[in-house]
């Protein structure tokens, strides 16, 4: 199983929180797609024996793409792809891209699942983002959406200043009440070099408290894990048959190519990342070459990268695996290195698997990095 990673660097505005690669002018979308496919077309042979199960279209805002150019986009890998019978198709989109119009438009298309950034339901919020929707238009856009697809994710966000438990509360309740079957939730991080870094620094935004946002996952777990959801991954919630296919596979680490400025591709020993740079990722495949820099993983990055992936998912990170891929050197190194979590029960050890328990779960990415074997290899 293998996936299709479909970068589209445009957005109407700047999300304040956002540190993804972008553009908020639309001057070379023409050029950009025509880009696209061609990169499309010109890394078939990374794929020669493979089978695309997933394609996924990210950004910045993939909906600012028209119906024609997604399409062109899909039928492009078609050509030069082994594809499978029935491979999940995702567009990211935003609320305000999707009248009533352009969903039943989409549900001509080969999309079969949508993932849509609503992040709140609540003004304030939206605004302190600048979000280029409002709270309308979010609810219009899943009454719609719900009318024909079946397989929708949202995106929410929590730890947002001012945000009380029960509003916390409501925006899921509000998320549960259109029958969403997948909901993806990040606590809201301050990156450097955001405008809300900058409003941060000046005062006129809070910063996020790491208590608030701890709070707020507690409850996201519970009042979904309630309403049927499986909790697969830390930030990924999903009914049962609709976990995010492209993301599990990025998660068990299997291959995929990333097309576009930024996108970054996996073949299970190498990674690649393309430029960050709309004009020069044209300039390079308009001149035939892959924009492209690649970098072989040592056994210790493989090992960091499962160890990291691993716990972060309920599939656990195997020991089993960990003796048979990188041997008893690693595994003993991570039984050392897990022992205190073991004893503050932050993880467990259950059929020869490593979780976090449920008291460690938020604080999985900082468990993993003590587990990370480093400097043992040149």
């Amino acid at each position: 199983m293998s996936g299709i990673y479909i970068h589209i660097p445009f957005c109407k505005q700047a999300c304040h929180y956002c540190d993804f690669h972008f553009s908020t002018s639309m001057k070379k979308k023409d050029e950009m797609v025509l880009a696209l496919a061609k990169e499309i077309t010109v890394r078939k042979n990374e794929f020669e024996n493979e089978t695309v199960e997933t394609i996924y279209f990210g950004g910045g805002t993939p909906s600012v793409l028209s119906n024609d150019e997604i399409n062109f986009l899909i039928s492009e890998v078609y050509k030069n792809y082994k594809v499978a019978e029935n491979p999940e198709i995702t567009l990211e989109a935003n609320p305000d891209d999707l009248s009533a119009e352009r969903i039943f438009e989409l549900s001509k298309s080969p999309i079969n699942r949508l993932s849509i950034g609503i992040q709140s339901f609540y003004e304030d919020d939206l605004k302190m983002m600048n979000r280029a929707h409002n709270s309308a238009e979010a609810k219009k856009c899943l009454e719609e959406t719900t009318k024909y697809f079946d397989n929708i994710s949202l995106d929410l966000i929590y730890g947002i200043p001012g945000m009380s438990d029960e509003m916390w509360r409501q925006n899921i309740q509000t998320a549960l009440d259109f029958g969403i079957p997948h909901i993806s939730s990040y606590a809201l991080t301050v990156e450097p070099k955001t405008a809300l870094s900058k409003l941060i620094q000046t005062g006129k935004i809070a910063e996020p408290q790491d208590e608030v946002a701890s709070n707020h996952f507690m409850i996201l777990v519970e009042m979904l894990q309630k309403n049927g959801f499986i909790h697969y991954e830390l930030s990924n919630f999903g009914k049962e048959n609709y976990f995010s296919k492209n993301n599990s596979a990025y998660w068990l680490g299997k291959k995929y190519i990333g097309i576009g400025p930024s996108a970054h591709s996996y073949d299970g020993e190498k990674r690649g990342w393309n430029i960050a740079n709309n004009s020069l990722y044209i300039k390079s495949i308009q001149n035939d070459e892959l924009p492209i820099e690649t970098e072989t993983l040592t056994i210790s990055d493989r090992y960091n990268e499962y160890i990291m992936t691993g716990l972060r998912t309920i599939w656990g990170v195997s020991l089993e695996r960990i003796e048979k891929e990188f041997g008893l050197e690693y595994l003993d190194y991570l039984k050392k290195q897990s022992q205190k979590f073991l004893s503050d029960d932050l993880l467990s050890i259950e059929n020869n698997i490593l979780k976090p328990t449920p008291k460690g779960k938020f604080l999985t990415d900082g468990i993993a990095s003590d587990l990370f074997y480093l400097n043992l290899e040149e």
